[in-house]
């Protein structure tokens, strides 16, 4: 069977030709582009890479701003069957070099500044065989891609790709060790976009504001329109509060995805200035999403609008969900009594299951000990939106990835348990446990005990020395510089000590600002905040 996602583009150019599809910002208002435009641009640029020599299969790092561009590219490549390879500018030179040199790409597409960063750093560029600049390019970055758009035809054959098909390398945060690309077939982003539809009940009466560039191919091809927001992807926590909430109240948008980050600095702008907006739906992801924020986000939205919180990870997205309205009557109150992140209950087609921890590689179902409700352990899933496999890196697909006689589980890496209710508790990751002489401590529910405290902004749960020998000991990020800092850590011991959960933690730090992910700026770098302790206290 023939399948390629690019199709859904054009599927929605015949539907509704002239109906707005994208939204951005221009010097001064708004540029607006119709389905029936982007389909065509994306067939100029499909029949322009064509001529200019790239073929179905080869690898293409896409690095261009979200931008029209950015969308009919993707599209594009997509459609003549090429493998589009999409990283996280943000996550640092080191990161971006190691992860280019693993996918060995064939051409690179990018923006004079991407192209820039090629040229200082020219042996992780070695496998290219074909630059092309996106602007201008000043005879110094490669073919300028604008001449042969222009010259360009605006009807291009899809090539004909199997549900199996690599249609793209989408790489992780990196939140537990280095950034992994994940292999996405066309099968994967064609559930995805089934599920979104279905159960979050997106389509063309929808506008969207995605604050993650990849979501906006989501809501073209679903039909909706997107709006791209004002603001730079890979810095969501530093979002510029009045931009991203005009171009909503500028466009009347329904829904939109988005770190807690965003979320955390736009619903205190509104509040303290009163300002509610037409969203109907938001989706918060990417870290724990705490009732406190989903409280503060449903004071902002419409008057019928929900908050959804989908769990799952790059190499699985989404797995579960859950409304905010069941998180603050249910859960809530069991999260800051350190239960855990509840994340909801398995999505359609979804199957989740928690096994036995181990660091070892499970090579077959059969070896995996599923654990009842209740019990903590590592979470698996499977389904047709977890993906099978990570690109050039046996090793992690060998501890990752758990064969069954219908398919791949994929081992999350995070802690968590089922509920009597059948819903999902996420407890911290699991390299991310400390492992003292005497028990197993979990990040999240020991970190929402002293969360309570009125001073505190948030906190991270680190072991120290080695594992199985782990001194625990909690840091602490403040609302606000305190001039006496001694006070506060006795409260805190004495919180601890008020606890089961948190008895055995003697040691407090005082930490001025976290380390967080690139991608969402929630999640925090608990690894880096151990380093950091370990300089701190003297074993």
């Amino acid at each position: 069977m023939s399948f390629n996602i690019a199709q859904t583009l054009d599927d929605r150019a015949l539907e509704m030709p002239e109906r707005t599809a994208l939204i951005s910002r221009k010097l001064f208002g708004y540029r607006y582009w119709s389905f029936l435009e982007l389909a065509e641009n994306t067939n100029c640029y499909a029949n322009a890479l064509t001529r200019i020599g790239i073929k179905k299969g080869d690898r293409v790092i896409l690095m261009v701003a979200p931008s029209m561009e950015f969308i009919c590219l993707t599209f594009a490549l997509f459609k003549m069957g090429a493998v589009v390879i999409l990283i996280d500018p943000g996550m640092g030179y080191k990161n971006l070099t190691r992860c280019i040199n693993s996918v060995q790409p064939d051409i690179f597409i990018g923006i004079p500044k991407a192209h820039l960063f090629r040229k200082l750093f020219p042996s992780s560029f070695k496998t290219i065989k074909l630059n092309i600049c996106v602007g201008p390019s000043y005879g110094l970055f490669g073919m300028s891609l604008s001449k042969h758009v222009h010259e360009a035809e605006t009807v291009f054959d899809t090539s004909e790709s199997s549900q199996d098909d690599l249609a793209a390398i989408i790489f992780t945060t990196g939140s537990t060790g280095p950034p992994k690309g994940v292999q996405y077939s066309h099968s994967v982003f064609s559930a995805q976009l089934n599920l979104i539809k279905k159960y979050y009940e997106i389509g063309s009466q929808d506008i969207d504001q995605p604050a993650f560039p990849l979501f906006a191919l989501f809501s073209i091809a679903l039909g909706a329109c997107a709006v791209l927001p004002d603001m730079n992807p890979a810095r969501p926590a530093q979002v510029n509060p009045q931009k991203f909430i005009k171009t909503i109240q500028d466009h009347k948008v329904t829904y939109s995805f988005g770190s807690p980050a965003i979320w955390n600095v736009v619903s205190r702008y509104c509040i303290a200035n009163n300002i509610t907006l037409p969203v109907k739906k938001i989706l918060m992801a990417g870290a724990p999403v705490s009732g406190e924020l989903i409280i503060r986000v449903k004071k902002i939205m419409a008057e019928d609008g929900e908050v959804h919180t989908p769990y799952g990870a790059t190499e699985s997205l989404p797995v579960s969900s859950m409304t905010g309205s069941e998180i603050i009557e249910e859960t809530w109150p069991e999260t800051r009594k350190g239960k855990g992140t509840c994340v909801g209950r398995p999505l359609p087609g979804i199957d989740i299951r928690i096994i036995a921890p181990s660091d070892k590689e499970i090579p077959s179902w059969n070896e995996a000990i599923v654990l009842d409700p209740g019990k903590i352990g590592e979470i698996a899933v499977k389904g047709n939106v977890v993906t099978r496999a990570y690109d050039h890196n046996d090793k992690e697909n060998s501890l990752s990835k758990i064969r069954d006689v219908d398919g791949v589980w994929h081992r999350i890496g995070d802690m968590g348990y089922f509920d009597t209710k059948g819903r999902l508790w996420f407890c911290g990751r699991k390299a991310h446990r400390v492992l003292t002489e005497q028990e197993t401590m979990y990040t999240i529910p020991c970190e929402a005990i002293f969360n309570e405290h009125p001073d505190v902004f948030r906190t991270a749960l680190v072991g120290i020395g080695d594992s199985g020998h782990h001194l625990p000991v909690i840091i602490v990020e403040l609302y606000a510089k305190q001039a006496e800092t001694r006070k506060l850590i006795e409260q805190l011991k004495n919180m601890a000590k008020g606890n089961p959960l948190t008895a055995g933690i003697d040691h407090f730090l005082i930490h001025p600002s976290f380390p967080v992910d690139i991608r969402h700026n929630a999640k925090i770098f608990r690894e880096k905040l151990a380093v950091w302790a370990s300089e701190q206290i003297d074993l």
